[in-house]
């Protein structure tokens, strides 16, 4: 696809994928959507379909303060570092690691 996105231990917690139709998009928990959306509901909606209904919500750029989007943003990234310390998370992230390097490896 080719947007920006931006991550924390190798996993996306927000993107650019709809910034040509004016949004940023939010990894966020279902309940802290309802939460975002409630309080400024100029400025977050949940993604259409069944994204949204687990969470991912866009930010509509132009209507965002920096201290929005920043604020934002520490959330989502919370949220996204909160999950990569679960258990067996390390174990996958290591193995999709190693599989990305042998790809690397084979194409010498």
């Amino acid at each position: 696809m080719g947007a920006r996105d931006f991550r924390v231990g190798g996993r996306i917690f927000a993107t650019l994928a709809s910034q040509s139709q004016g949004y940023g998009n939010l990894m966020l928990t279902v309940e802290q959507q309802a939460a975002f959306v409630e309080e400024l509901p100029e400025v977050f909606v949940p993604i259409a379909g069944g994204w949204g209904r687990m969470g991912m919500t866009h930010i509509r750029l132009a209507a965002a303060n920096e201290d929005m989007l920043a604020g934002a943003l520490r959330v989502a990234w919370k949220l996204r570092v909160e999950k990569n310390a679960q258990p067996g998370r390390k174990k996958r992230a290591q193995a999709e690691g190693i599989r990305a390097a042998k790809k690397t490896r084979g194409k010498r």
